[in-house]
């Protein structure tokens, strides 16, 4: 059995391919193709299965675009309803893929469609588990309130997922290897390892989840904490039922102009430094200089699905690459333009004095944009006020203006983020960006 394991790491997502006999399937494909036919190529194998575990969330699937390139049949739970060419995959259903068999198992509990396939070959068992069962973690059951073609509430959902990790995996051996579909720093869990599977002895071993407790504990134990939900998961479901268009031609739809200014809504991805600067009045400054900088997340929560925004990207031969992050999460199409920037009527960022800062606190109104369950673990100024920054352009009206303000987060590169958006929202008030500078006062 060859299985190969796909990292996009700005999402911390697994996708996957297994090969035999010349045939090969995918599993939760993300939005760019080119890999997997590579792969395929690289193989002399021929693509002619697609499974989806579930809508997803956090990032779009090429799967019909892989479908209308191929014609490879496209397998999920009858119960997600899709609206593209699929063939139901649920309990007990096979696939023959040369020498494996590939088998359906209805595990809800993240959403009420989701599906664990199993992936057998002699004594080998593999296990490719979606959001169901990560490694250290089982999925979030609070995506699908408000989202997709089958809803479900929280609690009906963590019910599910008690019972799922009850009694779907009893019959499958300790040895059964669990591939997960995301990673440490996915907003699918809570608790995620680093490590990229694991074996189902292990979980069993040392996952919370499959410890001996009530059904009470389990669903208390998996609501409480959860991180926040982006503005776009919702979207992302409804897009990957419907199944995305073609990735490149609908990047290459996007206008591209050089020394360009802007108005309305402008996301601007260079770096802080750059942006600080000089940046075009009211830009947001979310940094897309890192591949693996969480861009798409933060663009996703800042950003409504469907509103319309500007893209700043620094050089024109970056133009495409940062076009592709923004397409794996299905905000190409709200783009009004990608451009450059002259040196011309730029608005630039105040440096901060940190020794008066230090010396003052009180002074200063400090916002504190981390996320409210790191808040919780504790604060690094007392009188900080709590603005997480998902919702920052929401609440930054509610933020006193009479002091100079003081933004941070934990590590520095949100609050390049959350400064740009007050120096955007609040007028006549100074704002300033701790940035790193916050690790000074941990």
């Amino acid at each position: 059995m060859k299985i190969k394991q796909f990292e996009y790491k700005p999402l911390s997502h697994y996708s996957y391919a297994i090969v035999s006999n010349g045939k090969m399937a995918i599993i939760d494909p993300e939005r760019d193709p080119e890999q997997y036919y590579a792969f395929a190529k690289a193989n002399n194998a021929q693509i002619t299965t697609i499974i989806e575990t579930h809508p997803h969330a956090d990032f779009v699937s090429s799967h019909l675009e892989i479908h209308k390139h191929t014609n490879a049949t496209i397998y999920n739970s009858k119960i997600l309803g899709a609206d593209y060419p699929h063939k139901s995959f649920d309990d007990g259903d096979r696939i023959t893929l040369g020498a494996i068999t590939l088998t359906a198992i209805n595990t809800p509990g993240h959403s009420p469609d989701s599906i664990t396939i199993m992936a057998s070959e002699g004594e080998e068992t593999a296990l490719f588990t979606g959001d169901t069962i990560f490694i250290g973690d089982v999925g979030r059951p609070d995506l699908r309130e408000n989202a997709g073609n089958i809803k479900g509430k929280r609690e009906e959902l963590a019910e599910m997922m008690f019972e799922t990790v009850s009694n779907k995996f009893t019959h499958l051996p300790n040895n059964s290897i669990v591939y997960p579909a995301h990673g440490a720093g996915s907003l699918c869990g809570k608790s995620l390892s680093d490590a990229s599977s694991s074996t189902l002895g292990d979980e069993r071993a040392n996952n919370w989840a499959f410890q001996k407790q009530s059904k009470e504990s389990f669903i208390d134990t998996l609501l409480e904490g959860q991180p926040f939900i982006p503005s776009y998961f919702g979207f992302d479901v409804d897009m990957n039922k419907k199944g995305a268009p073609a990735m490149q031609p609908s990047i290459d739809k996007v206008p591209f102009s050089e020394d360009e200014n802007a108005s309305g809504l402008i996301i601007d991805m260079r770096d802080e430094k750059s942006f600080k600067q000089g940046h075009l009045k009211g830009s947001i400054n979310i940094q897309a200089v890192s591949d693996n900088a969480k861009f798409e997340t933060w663009l996703g929560s800042i950003v409504e699905p469907k509103e319309s925004y500007t893209l700043v990207v620094d050089v024109k031969k970056n133009k495409n690459h940062i076009l592709r992050r923004i397409a794996k999460i299905g905000y190409e199409k709200q783009l009004n333009a990608a451009i450059t920037v002259s040196a011309e009527n730029l608005q630039s960022t105040p440096d901060l004095d940190l020794i008066d800062f230090k010396n003052n606190l009180e002074d200063y109104t400090i916002v504190d944009i981390r996320n409210t369950s790191e808040v919780e673990q504790g604060k690094f100024f007392e009188n900080a006020l709590s603005h997480p920054l998902n919702n920052l352009r929401k609440t930054a009206g509610k933020i006193p203006t009479d002091k100079p303000i003081v933004v941070h987060c934990a590590g520095g590169y949100r609050s390049a983020a959350g400064s740009s958006i007050l120096q955007a929202v609040l007028k006549d008030v100074t704002i300033y960006d701790l940035s790193d500078n916050v690790k000074q006062f941990q």
